[in-house]
Protein backbone atom coordinates (compact mmCIF):
# COMPACT_ATOMS: atom_id res chain seq x y z
CA UNK A 1 0.00 0.00 0.00
CA UNK A 2 1.39 3.31 -0.50
CA UNK A 3 1.78 5.75 1.55
CA UNK A 4 -0.93 8.42 0.71
CA UNK A 5 -3.29 5.46 0.92
CA UNK A 6 -2.17 4.73 4.00
CA UNK A 7 -2.71 8.47 4.91
CA UNK A 8 -6.60 8.47 3.92
CA UNK A 9 -7.62 5.25 5.79
CA UNK A 10 -5.24 7.05 9.52
CA UNK A 11 -7.12 10.71 8.79
CA UNK A 12 -10.84 8.44 8.40
CA UNK A 13 -10.14 6.54 11.83
CA UNK A 14 -8.93 9.50 13.20
CA UNK A 15 -12.10 11.23 12.64
CA UNK A 16 -14.66 8.18 13.39
CA UNK A 17 -12.50 7.70 16.69
CA UNK A 18 -12.82 11.42 17.43
CA UNK A 19 -16.59 11.55 17.08
CA UNK A 20 -17.59 8.51 19.09
CA UNK A 21 -14.93 9.65 21.80
CA UNK A 22 -16.53 12.76 22.02
CA UNK A 23 -12.60 14.21 21.75
CA UNK A 24 -12.86 18.14 21.08
CA UNK A 25 -9.26 18.81 19.73
CA UNK A 26 -10.50 17.26 16.39
CA UNK A 27 -11.09 19.78 14.02
CA UNK A 28 -14.60 21.04 13.65
CA UNK A 29 -14.17 21.73 9.88
CA UNK A 30 -17.41 20.81 8.02
CA UNK A 31 -17.11 17.62 6.27
CA UNK A 32 -18.19 17.65 2.73
CA UNK A 33 -21.41 16.08 1.21
CA UNK A 34 -19.71 13.03 0.65
CA UNK A 35 -18.06 12.40 3.85
CA UNK A 36 -21.69 13.53 5.81
CA UNK A 37 -23.51 11.20 3.79
CA UNK A 38 -21.47 8.62 4.30
CA UNK A 39 -20.63 8.95 7.95
CA UNK A 40 -24.84 9.59 8.81
CA UNK A 41 -25.15 10.65 12.35
CA UNK A 42 -21.40 10.22 13.26
CA UNK A 43 -20.13 13.60 12.05
CA UNK A 44 -23.22 16.87 13.20
CA UNK A 45 -22.93 19.56 11.02
CA UNK A 46 -21.73 22.41 12.47
CA UNK A 47 -25.01 24.60 11.91
CA UNK A 48 -28.19 23.36 13.19
CA UNK A 49 -31.49 24.68 13.59
CA UNK A 50 -33.84 23.71 16.45
CA UNK A 51 -37.42 24.06 15.63
CA UNK A 52 -39.68 24.33 18.57
CA UNK A 53 -43.75 23.82 18.12
CA UNK A 54 -45.73 25.09 21.13
CA UNK A 55 -48.31 23.19 22.22
CA UNK A 56 -52.10 23.90 21.26
CA UNK A 57 -53.98 25.57 24.30
CA UNK A 58 -57.86 25.23 24.32
CA UNK A 59 -59.80 27.43 26.14
CA UNK A 60 -63.23 26.46 27.98
CA UNK A 61 -65.21 29.46 28.13
CA UNK A 62 -68.29 28.38 30.62
CA UNK A 63 -71.51 29.05 29.27
CA UNK A 64 -74.34 30.71 32.02
CA UNK A 65 -76.70 28.05 33.29
CA UNK A 66 -80.09 28.85 31.71
CA UNK A 67 -82.44 31.06 33.68
CA UNK A 68 -85.07 28.40 35.84
CA UNK A 69 -88.60 28.31 34.07
CA UNK A 70 -91.00 31.00 35.05
CA UNK A 71 -91.02 34.51 36.86
CA UNK A 72 -89.13 35.40 39.81
CA UNK A 73 -87.79 38.66 41.22
CA UNK A 74 -86.71 41.29 38.39
CA UNK A 75 -88.66 39.71 36.15
CA UNK A 76 -91.11 42.24 34.24
CA UNK A 77 -93.09 42.70 31.50
CA UNK A 78 -96.89 41.57 30.01
CA UNK A 79 -96.96 38.16 31.88
CA UNK A 80 -95.60 39.26 35.26
CA UNK A 81 -98.49 41.79 34.89
CA UNK A 82 -101.19 39.15 34.06
CA UNK A 83 -100.06 37.29 36.71
CA UNK A 84 -100.16 39.98 39.32
CA UNK A 85 -103.70 40.61 38.19
CA UNK A 86 -104.50 36.91 38.84
CA UNK A 87 -103.43 37.09 42.15
CA UNK A 88 -105.51 39.93 42.64
CA UNK A 89 -108.68 38.40 41.80
CA UNK A 90 -107.64 35.40 43.67
CA UNK A 91 -107.70 37.57 47.02
CA UNK A 92 -103.72 37.52 47.19
CA UNK A 93 -101.36 40.47 47.81
CA UNK A 94 -99.01 41.34 45.10
CA UNK A 95 -99.61 45.09 46.14
CA UNK A 96 -100.14 47.61 42.83
CA UNK A 97 -99.76 45.30 39.95
CA UNK A 98 -97.64 46.90 37.95
CA UNK A 99 -96.01 44.40 36.05
CA UNK A 100 -92.68 44.26 38.10
CA UNK A 101 -92.15 41.02 39.95
CA UNK A 102 -91.10 42.23 43.05
CA UNK A 103 -91.30 41.18 46.71
CA UNK A 104 -94.61 41.71 47.33
CA UNK A 105 -94.91 39.42 44.34
CA UNK A 106 -93.03 36.86 45.97
CA UNK A 107 -94.97 36.73 48.80
CA UNK A 108 -98.27 36.52 46.61
CA UNK A 109 -97.03 33.30 45.02
CA UNK A 110 -95.89 31.83 48.04
CA UNK A 111 -99.03 32.38 50.01
CA UNK A 112 -101.00 30.71 46.83
CA UNK A 113 -98.38 28.14 47.21
CA UNK A 114 -99.05 27.48 50.67
CA UNK A 115 -102.69 27.19 49.87
CA UNK A 116 -101.82 24.67 47.53
CA UNK A 117 -99.81 22.66 48.85
CA UNK A 118 -96.77 23.21 46.27
CA UNK A 119 -93.71 23.92 46.60
CA UNK A 120 -93.52 27.50 48.90
CA UNK A 121 -90.53 28.95 46.64
CA UNK A 122 -92.28 32.26 45.80
CA UNK A 123 -91.32 31.40 42.23
CA UNK A 124 -94.35 31.79 39.67
CA UNK A 125 -93.57 28.37 37.30
CA UNK A 126 -94.97 27.37 34.36
CA UNK A 127 -97.53 24.39 36.92
CA UNK A 128 -98.08 27.32 39.40
CA UNK A 129 -99.38 29.94 36.97
CA UNK A 130 -101.81 26.91 34.93
CA UNK A 131 -102.78 26.16 38.39
CA UNK A 132 -104.26 29.62 39.02
CA UNK A 133 -105.85 29.36 35.71
CA UNK A 134 -108.00 26.61 37.26
CA UNK A 135 -108.97 27.26 41.30
CA UNK A 136 -111.00 29.65 42.82
CA UNK A 137 -109.87 31.47 45.97
CA UNK A 138 -110.06 29.58 49.32
CA UNK A 139 -112.66 28.48 51.33
CA UNK A 140 -112.63 30.30 55.18
CA UNK A 141 -111.46 28.00 57.44
CA UNK A 142 -113.66 28.83 60.60
CA UNK A 143 -117.29 29.78 58.72
CA UNK A 144 -119.28 30.81 61.90
CA UNK A 145 -116.19 33.24 63.46
CA UNK A 146 -117.98 36.41 62.26
CA UNK A 147 -118.48 38.56 59.28
CA UNK A 148 -115.20 40.58 60.49
CA UNK A 149 -112.35 37.84 61.42
CA UNK A 150 -109.01 37.02 61.17
CA UNK A 151 -107.92 33.39 60.52
CA UNK A 152 -104.26 32.60 60.89
CA UNK A 153 -103.43 28.39 59.60
CA UNK A 154 -100.06 27.39 61.43
CA UNK A 155 -99.63 24.45 59.24
CA UNK A 156 -99.77 26.19 56.04
CA UNK A 157 -98.41 29.34 57.40
CA UNK A 158 -101.32 31.50 55.83
CA UNK A 159 -103.42 33.76 56.83
CA UNK A 160 -106.92 34.71 55.21
CA UNK A 161 -109.17 38.24 56.56
CA UNK A 162 -112.70 38.34 55.97
CA UNK A 163 -114.46 41.73 55.86
CA UNK A 164 -118.11 41.88 56.11
CA UNK A 165 -118.50 38.51 55.45
CA UNK A 166 -116.35 37.99 52.38
CA UNK A 167 -113.00 37.12 51.83
CA UNK A 168 -110.45 40.41 51.59
CA UNK A 169 -106.99 39.39 51.39
CA UNK A 170 -104.93 35.99 52.30
CA UNK A 171 -101.48 36.32 53.13
CA UNK A 172 -97.96 34.23 53.92
CA UNK A 173 -97.32 34.52 57.49
CA UNK A 174 -94.44 32.99 59.85
CA UNK A 175 -95.79 31.91 63.35
CA UNK A 176 -93.59 30.52 66.19
CA UNK A 177 -90.82 28.24 65.09
CA UNK A 178 -91.23 26.18 68.31
CA UNK A 179 -87.43 26.12 69.70
CA UNK A 180 -86.18 26.76 73.27
CA UNK A 181 -84.62 30.32 73.32
CA UNK A 182 -83.37 32.49 76.27
CA UNK A 183 -83.61 36.58 76.67
CA UNK A 184 -82.15 38.49 79.58
CA UNK A 185 -81.75 35.15 81.60
CA UNK A 186 -85.73 33.79 81.31
CA UNK A 187 -86.09 30.96 78.74
CA UNK A 188 -89.11 29.94 76.75
CA UNK A 189 -90.33 28.06 74.04
CA UNK A 190 -91.31 30.06 70.52
CA UNK A 191 -95.30 28.80 70.52
CA UNK A 192 -97.98 30.77 68.47
CA UNK A 193 -100.82 28.92 70.67
CA UNK A 194 -104.07 28.29 68.80
CA UNK A 195 -107.37 29.47 69.92
CA UNK A 196 -109.72 32.18 70.06
CA UNK A 197 -108.43 35.77 70.69
CA UNK A 198 -109.30 39.38 69.97
CA UNK A 199 -106.87 42.19 68.69
CA UNK A 200 -106.91 44.10 71.65
CA UNK A 201 -104.36 47.10 70.92
CA UNK A 202 -102.16 48.23 68.52
CA UNK A 203 -99.03 50.69 68.19
CA UNK A 204 -98.45 52.38 64.92
CA UNK A 205 -95.08 52.11 63.22
CA UNK A 206 -92.22 50.49 65.12
CA UNK A 207 -91.94 48.66 68.17
CA UNK A 208 -88.69 47.93 69.40
CA UNK A 209 -88.82 45.05 72.13
CA UNK A 210 -86.10 42.75 73.74
CA UNK A 211 -86.83 39.71 70.99
CA UNK A 212 -86.96 41.94 67.96
CA UNK A 213 -88.80 44.88 65.98
CA UNK A 214 -92.29 44.90 64.80
CA UNK A 215 -94.15 47.30 62.62
CA UNK A 216 -97.94 48.35 63.22
CA UNK A 217 -98.37 45.53 65.44
CA UNK A 218 -101.88 44.78 66.47
CA UNK A 219 -101.81 42.59 69.67
CA UNK A 220 -104.62 40.03 70.50
CA UNK A 221 -103.36 37.20 72.45
CA UNK A 222 -100.94 39.44 75.19
CA UNK A 223 -96.83 40.07 73.75
CA UNK A 224 -98.27 38.11 70.44
CA UNK A 225 -99.17 40.35 67.80
CA UNK A 226 -99.61 40.03 64.18
CA UNK A 227 -97.36 42.69 62.30
CA UNK A 228 -95.27 43.72 59.42
CA UNK A 229 -91.24 42.31 59.57
CA UNK A 230 -88.94 42.56 56.88
CA UNK A 231 -88.15 39.10 57.05
CA UNK A 232 -91.48 36.76 56.45
CA UNK A 233 -89.52 33.48 55.47
CA UNK A 234 -91.78 30.18 54.08
CA UNK A 235 -91.48 28.60 57.19
CA UNK A 236 -91.58 29.16 60.99
CA UNK A 237 -89.65 31.61 62.33
CA UNK A 238 -90.75 33.38 65.06
CA UNK A 239 -90.82 33.89 68.77
CA UNK A 240 -94.83 33.43 68.34
CA UNK A 241 -96.16 36.35 66.74
CA UNK A 242 -97.68 36.01 63.22
CA UNK A 243 -95.08 37.71 60.89
CA UNK A 244 -96.58 39.57 57.68
CA UNK A 245 -94.81 41.23 54.70
CA UNK A 246 -94.22 44.72 55.16
CA UNK A 247 -96.28 46.18 51.93
CA UNK A 248 -99.31 44.36 53.92
CA UNK A 249 -98.55 45.48 57.14
CA UNK A 250 -98.80 49.27 55.35
CA UNK A 251 -102.88 48.44 54.85
CA UNK A 252 -103.91 45.66 57.25
CA UNK A 253 -104.56 47.61 60.63
CA UNK A 254 -106.93 49.84 59.17
CA UNK A 255 -109.24 46.52 57.84
CA UNK A 256 -108.81 44.78 61.07
CA UNK A 257 -110.14 47.48 64.44
CA UNK A 258 -109.59 46.08 68.06
CA UNK A 259 -112.05 43.90 68.95
CA UNK A 260 -111.66 42.06 65.94
CA UNK A 261 -111.58 38.15 66.43
CA UNK A 262 -108.19 36.16 65.52
CA UNK A 263 -108.78 32.26 65.46
CA UNK A 264 -105.52 30.39 64.90
CA UNK A 265 -105.99 26.73 63.96
CA UNK A 266 -103.50 24.58 63.88
CA UNK A 267 -102.40 24.36 67.26
CA UNK A 268 -102.61 22.10 70.50
CA UNK A 269 -106.52 24.53 71.26
CA UNK A 270 -108.81 24.78 68.57
CA UNK A 271 -110.56 27.75 68.38
CA UNK A 272 -114.31 27.95 69.14
CA UNK A 273 -116.23 30.98 67.20
CA UNK A 274 -117.22 33.94 69.51
CA UNK A 275 -120.72 33.46 70.31
CA UNK A 276 -121.07 29.72 70.08
CA UNK A 277 -121.66 27.18 72.56
CA UNK A 278 -117.75 25.19 73.39
CA UNK A 279 -118.24 21.05 72.84
CA UNK A 280 -119.84 19.54 75.52
CA UNK A 281 -121.86 22.69 76.53
CA UNK A 282 -125.15 23.18 76.56
CA UNK A 283 -126.48 26.18 73.72
CA UNK A 284 -127.71 29.14 75.66
CA UNK A 285 -131.84 29.52 76.81
CA UNK A 286 -134.28 30.54 74.42
CA UNK A 287 -135.07 34.41 74.92
CA UNK A 288 -138.12 34.81 77.26
CA UNK A 289 -142.01 35.98 76.35
CA UNK A 290 -142.66 39.43 75.51
CA UNK A 291 -143.73 41.43 78.61
CA UNK A 292 -147.57 41.44 79.59
CA UNK A 293 -149.44 43.83 81.43
CA UNK A 294 -152.91 43.46 83.25
CA UNK A 295 -155.31 46.29 84.21
CA UNK A 296 -158.53 45.05 85.87
CA UNK A 297 -161.05 47.79 86.47
CA UNK A 298 -164.19 47.26 89.28
CA UNK A 299 -167.61 47.81 87.83
CA UNK A 300 -169.08 51.12 89.63
CA UNK A 301 -171.82 50.36 92.30
CA UNK A 302 -175.67 51.34 92.27
CA UNK A 303 -175.37 53.88 94.83
CA UNK A 304 -174.62 57.53 93.57
CA UNK A 305 -171.05 57.25 94.51
CA UNK A 306 -168.96 55.64 91.85
CA UNK A 307 -165.67 53.68 92.96
CA UNK A 308 -163.21 52.70 90.61
CA UNK A 309 -160.42 50.52 91.33
CA UNK A 310 -157.40 49.68 89.39
CA UNK A 311 -155.03 47.42 90.09
CA UNK A 312 -151.33 47.85 89.34
CA UNK A 313 -150.00 46.46 86.29
CA UNK A 314 -147.93 43.28 87.07
CA UNK A 315 -145.03 43.49 84.28
CA UNK A 316 -142.79 40.96 84.75
CA UNK A 317 -139.33 41.91 82.41
CA UNK A 318 -136.77 38.64 82.08
CA UNK A 319 -133.60 39.46 80.01
CA UNK A 320 -131.34 36.39 79.12
CA UNK A 321 -127.92 37.10 77.45
CA UNK A 322 -126.29 33.90 76.17
CA UNK A 323 -122.70 34.36 77.67
CA UNK A 324 -120.14 35.63 74.65
CA UNK A 325 -116.70 33.04 74.87
CA UNK A 326 -114.00 34.57 76.35
CA UNK A 327 -110.98 34.54 74.55
CA UNK A 328 -108.57 32.07 74.95
CA UNK A 329 -105.70 31.95 77.76
CA UNK A 330 -103.09 34.60 76.69
CA UNK A 331 -99.37 34.45 76.64
CA UNK A 332 -97.65 37.65 77.91
CA UNK A 333 -94.73 36.62 76.31
CA UNK A 334 -93.17 37.39 72.55
CA UNK A 335 -93.09 40.28 71.07
CA UNK A 336 -91.84 38.84 67.80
Amino acid sequence: MGARARFSVAALIAVVGASLTGADHVSDRPLNAATSDTTGALAAPASTTSTTVAPTTTTTVAMPPAPPPGFGNGDSGPEVMALEQRLVALKYDPGNPDGTFDWATHYAVMAFQKVQGLDRSGRATPDVMELMTRVGAPGPMLPEGGANRVEVDLKRQMLQLYVNGELNRVLSVSTGNGKRYCVDGECAKAVTPGGSFKVTRRITGWRTSRLGRLYNPLYFNGGIAIHGAPSVPAYPASHGCVRIPMHSARWFPDAVPNGTPVYVLGGSRAPVPFNEPAPGEEPPPPAPEPSTTTSTTAPPEPSTTTTSTTAPPATTTTSTTAPERQPSTTTTQPED
